[in-house]
C-alpha cells in the first residue's frame, strides 16, 4: 500500500532529518513537507546530520505550497492529533486503526476480483489490478500540532498511548512509532542476528569430554567407580541440555585436566 508520510509547517529542521531517519528505518521513503520553514530545509546542515544516512529519503522528499499537493494520489489520511477537539474524526490507537485499515482493503481487494472475474465486459479489470489505495499520516507544526481544518479533513485522528501523566513526545519520535507500528501491520521485518549462529559440538565432542570428566572426578574422589550409580548418565543430560558449542567442549575438557594434575600433585 502506497505510504507518505507529510509534515506540515515543520519549523526545526534537524527534525526533517529526524523523520528520514525514523522513515528509513521502517522501509518507508515518500517524505512531503507543507510550507516548512526553511525553503532549503533538505539541505541544511542539521538536518543532513540528523538523518544519519538517510540521504535517499531527503534527496526522494518534495516541498509542495500547500496541503493538496502533499495529497495527490492518497485515498486515506490519519491525522497525529492528541488536542482534545469537540468535533472531528474519531480517535484510533494506531495499532486498531492499522488492523481495521488493512482489512478493509483486502475485502476491498476481494471483491474488486470477484466483480472482475465475473464480468462479461472484456475491457473490465483483471483481478487485482484494481488500484491500491495509499495512506498519509500528517504531522503538525513542532509548537502547535495540527490545525483543526487540517484534522477535519483526515479520517482518524491517530493517538499514541502514552503515559496519562506526561504524553509528550518530540516529532521524530512521533513518526517512529507511527512508522513502526504501520511496518508491524503490514508484515514487518524480521530479527536480524547480532552475532553469527553458534556451531554445536557434537556427539562425539560430548562423549569425549564426559570420559574425560570422568576420570577427572574419579581422581579427586568425587565418584567411586565401583559405585558410579548414575552420575554419568545425569552429567550426559545436563551438558545435552547445554548445547555445548565446541569451544565450550575444550574449555570443560581443560578443567578436567587441571583436576587431575591437581589431584596428582597432591599425592
Amino acid at each position: 500500500m502506497k505510504t507518505r508520510f507529510v509534515l506540515i509547517n515543520t519549523s526545526h529542521a534537524g527534525n526533517v532529518g529526524a523523520a528520514a531517519r525514523a522513515m528509513k528505518t521502517m522501509g518507508f521513503d515518500d517524505l512531503v513537507l507543507v510550507a516548512p520553514r526553511w525553503a532549503n530545509v533538505l539541505r541544511r546542515e542539521e538536518t543532513i546530520q540528523r538523518a544519519s544516512g538517510a540521504l535517499d529519503v531527503l534527496n526522494n522528499a518534495r516541498i509542495v505550497d500547500t496541503l493538496d499537493e502533499a495529497l495527490d494520489g492518497i485515498s486515506h489520511l490519519c491525522a497525529t492529533a492528541m488536542t482534545p477537539r469537540d468535533f472531528g474524526p474519531p480517535t484510533a490507537a494506531p495499532r486498531a486503526h492499522f488492523e481495521m485499515l488493512l482489512n478493509q482493503e483486502l475485502s476491498r481487494q476481494d471483491g474488486c476480483a470477484q466483480e472482475a472475474e465475473n464480468a462479461s465486459n472484456p475491457e473490465a479489470p483483471e483481478p487485482g489490478a484494481a488500484r491500491q489505495a495509499g495512506v498519509a499520516f500528517l504531522f503538525g507544526s513542532e509548537r502547535f500540532g495540527m490545525t483543526n481544518e487540517d484534522v477535519y479533513r483526515c479520517h482518524v485522528a491517530l493517538s499514541i498511548p502514552t503515559n496519562p501523566g506526561f504524553g509528550s513526545l518530540n516529532l521524530g519520535a512521533a513518526i517512529q512509532v507511527i512508522a513502526y507500528e504501520w511496518r508491524q501491520a503490514l508484515g514487518g521485518f524480521a530479527v536480524q542476528d547480532a552475532t553469527p549462529a553458534r556451531a554445536l559440538a557434537d556427539a562425539a565432542q560430548v562423549a569425549g569430554m564426559l570420559g574425560h570428566w570422568e576420570q577427572a572426578l574419579t581422581a579427586i574422589g568425587f565418584l567411586d567407580p565401583a559405585a558410579p550409580k548414575k552420575l554419568m548418565p545425569r552429567l550426559n543430560q545436563l551438558f545435552n541440555r547445554a548445547q555445548l558449542s565446541p569451544e565450550e567442549i575444550h574449555i570443560l575438557r581443560g578443567v578436567a585436566k587441571a583436576m587431575i594434575e591437581t589431584a596428582q600433585a597432591k599425592r
